[in-house]
């Protein structure tokens, strides 16, 4: 007697889309697509009830001081009176100086690596370079104390004598600085510019560059003119990642930034980011309304990090655009 077929071998006799469904249900198609989904579907569930937590705490500071809260550059705790603008200014001044140093660094360093040093030298500081992604922030505050704010105090005021007459080189210079802050957060994004940036060049076909050679390009053309083209879009995607670690970082800022709630003129002053008053302040925040100004300081920089990845993205595209018409 011959056994009778399970009902998950025999597929449905009607309905050429349902037997479609059916094969590719025991061929693994739709479980797969489902278990991925979910996976990209917790993604967007997590940032979604992480905005929803902060607007809902920091309700009774959006009550109190509106949009005013942005705008405002008071932050006094014993009065009840809070505002945001100096620590978005803060943050905002850092990021910049960071980015501004360490792009040029991270990608010169990421296509020397790449394509110029010899293989051992290159596997190596690659080596060193993602170890140094791996040190923590405190560390990395650390390091910004005892070593980067003796070095800059010894090379900075000589050339703020020549440049004093900028109003961003003005002032003293005590070392705890918004321009501290932002070379110490340099040193942070360079592993993540140098190692996806390194990553994403090697991935360049050899084709591209035997073709640049055989037309007698120099090897430096060929690296500038073609390759870096060629990865510019996994290069500015370790730029992105850099920026959100920059806006992000709480310790080592507050370390070297000098935590004082007022828009400076000067990079040589001290300031306050976002990041740092709330890791400051929160744990000895009394009341309510002092606790909800600091989680609406929260959504702000939440807020800001999408409006500033997306303007640089926005940025990118139509560069690209440009390149191609």
């Amino acid at each position: 007697m011959s056994a009778l077929p399970s009902a998950i071998d025999t597929p449905p006799a009607s309905g050429g889309a349902a037997a479609a469904f059916w094969k590719r249900l025991r061929a693994g198609d739709e479980i797969a697509i489902a278990v991925t989904f979910l996976s990209a579907l917790t993604v967007i569930l997590v940032t979604a009830v992480l905005v929803f937590e902060l607007y809902r705490k920091s309700a009774i500071s959006r009550h109190a001081f509106g949009w005013s809260f942005l705008i405002s550059t008071t932050w006094d705790p014993v009065s009840g009176t809070f505002g945001a603008l100096p620590f978005i200014y803060g943050t905002l001044v850092t990021t910049a100086l960071a980015m501004i140093i360490g792009i040029p660094l991270g990608v010169g360093a990421a296509i020397f690596l790449a394509e110029l040093a010899p293989p051992l030298l290159s596997s190596s500081l690659s080596f060193l370079i993602e170890l140094l992604a791996a040190v923590p922030s405190v560390i990395i505050g650390l390091l910004g104390i005892f070593v980067m704010i003796p070095i800059l105090q010894q090379i900075v005021p000589p050339v703020q004598d020549k440049l004093s007459w900028i109003p961003i080189f003005s002032g003293p210079f005590y070392g705890v600085s918004l321009f501290t802050a932002g070379v110490v957060l340099a040193i942070m994004i360079l592993p993540f510019i140098i190692s996806i940036s390194r990553e994403v060049i090697l991935s360049v076909p050899n084709d591209q560059r035997e073709g640049a050679l055989a037309l007698g390009a120099t090897r430096w053309e060929t690296t500038w003119k073609v390759v870096v083209p060629y990865a510019r879009k996994g290069i500015a995607g370790s730029i992105f990642l850099a920026l959100a670690r920059a806006m992000g970082e709480t310790m080592a800022v507050t370390m070297v930034v000098g935590n004082d709630p007022k828009i400076a003129h000067s990079l040589m002053a001290p300031g306050y980011s976002i990041a740092a008053v709330i890791a400051n302040e929160f744990a000895e925040a009394t009341g309510d309304l002092y606790q909800g100004a600091l989680i609406e300081l929260g959504l702000v920089l939440f807020g800001v990090t999408i409006l500033v990845n997306g303007a640089a993205r926005l940025l990118v595209m139509s560069t690209e655009k440009k390149g191609t018409s």
